[in-house]
């Protein structure tokens, strides 16, 4: 009698491999390209693995994939007019599926993004710089929001004003449009009942 085959799967797979892949990493093992990155004289090395590179960066991957055919395999990469802070924010993510950015570097993020071909990475922040267009929308709608109320509530009498309104004859009475009375007011009606 044959069994059916089961599925074994895990959750936690992919993110620990994430996890052991920075950590070896960042301690320098393993690794077996560096990245050289300049910009505007300041310059820095940071050495990763070229699987990883390869596989969250089609840029990467089309270096590597090419690089037997040239001049054998390359150990050093060099990119010119990237910035450190970026790069090392692009190594994070694309190691751990993660990165704190300021708000202001979200746009430089997405053009390293797209300059590296990483898609993903490219992805997050089209999304995010979408909800923090949304937000700031929102904020303007709800500020032009109030600031119309206070205006209506500026332009309408208040409850004591209405009051003495009631004391003098009806002919003086005058309604103030957008405050809920009719154009025709109190006075346009007394006039049609007499």
């Amino acid at each position: 009698m044959e069994s059916n085959p089961v599925l074994l799967e895990s959750k936690s797979s992919p993110i620990n491999l994430l996890n052991e892949m920075q950590q070896l990493r960042l301690l320098g093992h393993l690794c077996d390209v560096t990245v050289s990155v300049e910009y505007q004289g300041v310059r820095a090395e940071f050495p990763a693995h070229k699987a990883v590179l390869a596989a969250t960066s089609k840029f990467f991957k089309e270096v590597f994939l090419n690089e037997k055919a040239v001049d054998g395999p390359r150990s050093n990469v060099f990119l010119n007019e990237v910035q450190v802070a970026d790069f090392a924010s692009f190594l994070e993510f694309v190691y751990t599926a993660r990165v704190e950015v300021e708000e202001d570097r979200v746009q430089r993020m997405l053009e390293i993004a797209e300059k590296l071909k990483c898609l993903d990475l490219s992805e997050t922040c089209f999304q995010l710089k979408k909800q923090m267009l949304e937000s700031v929308l929102l904020e303007l709608q709800n500020f032009s929001e109030s600031q119309n109320s206070e205006e209506e509530s500026a332009a309408c009498p208040s409850v004591a004003t209405a009051a003495e309104a009631e004391r003098d004859p009806p002919d003086s009475s005058v309604a103030v449009p957008g405050c809920g009375a009719s154009p025709e007011g109190p006075a346009a009606k007394s006039k049609e009942k007499m």
